[in-house]
């Protein structure tokens, strides 16, 4: 039998089919379940909605995610991680304009958690007013300042520019 085999497939394939069902396991920590889940579960049945997976969540931080298919595996994986990642100050994220006020605009940069662009941080130039530069809804790149005297999350749109080499990114 195993000659058999053998003379059909001599090895295993170094790689899964994209077709083939999966089954990835990640493991977070206790405290950020509830973050994973969102109120009312709304975190984790949009995971479910755009990527097509199952996703079961134990007591102890193990989540199982069944997806049918790699993309679906992957989009599932990508949005498990980036809802339970903590920004790094000197990272850059790709953000949605969120809400604006006279001093600043709030900026959503991974699904459920926002942080603040204060309005010197917005343009290299100064600005009278913030609708001027950005509009709800606008897509932009920020760097994560770290955390304000209030504990607050802070970004920058001018200084994400100038680590990309000066290119604005901001879509409409």
């Amino acid at each position: 039998i195993l000659d058999f085999i053998e003379s059909v497939i001599p090895a295993p394939r170094a790689e899964l089919s994209p077709h083939a069902p999966r089954i990835h396991t990640v493991k977070i920590p206790v405290d950020k379940i509830g973050e994973l889940i969102g109120p009312g579960g709304k975190n984790i049945r949009r995971i479910t909605e755009i990527s097509g997976a199952q996703i079961d969540i134990e007591e102890d931080g193990t989540v199982s995610i069944f997806a049918s298919n790699g993309e679906s595996m992957a989009i599932a994986t990508r949005e498990v991680e980036s809802t339970i990642a903590e920004p790094e100050e000197g990272k850059i994220y790709e953000g949605t304009v969120t809400g604006i006020k006279e001093f600043g605009a709030f900026i959503e940069f991974a699904p459920g958690k926002e942080g603040m662009v204060h309005i010197s941080k917005i343009a290299p130039h100064r600005i009278e007013h913030v609708e001027d530069v950005l509009t709800l809804g606008d897509k932009v790149r920020v760097v994560c300042l770290g955390k304000d005297r209030m504990g607050r999350l802070s970004f920058s749109i001018k200084d994400a520019q100038k680590s990309s080499g000066g290119r604005d990114r901001r879509r409409r």
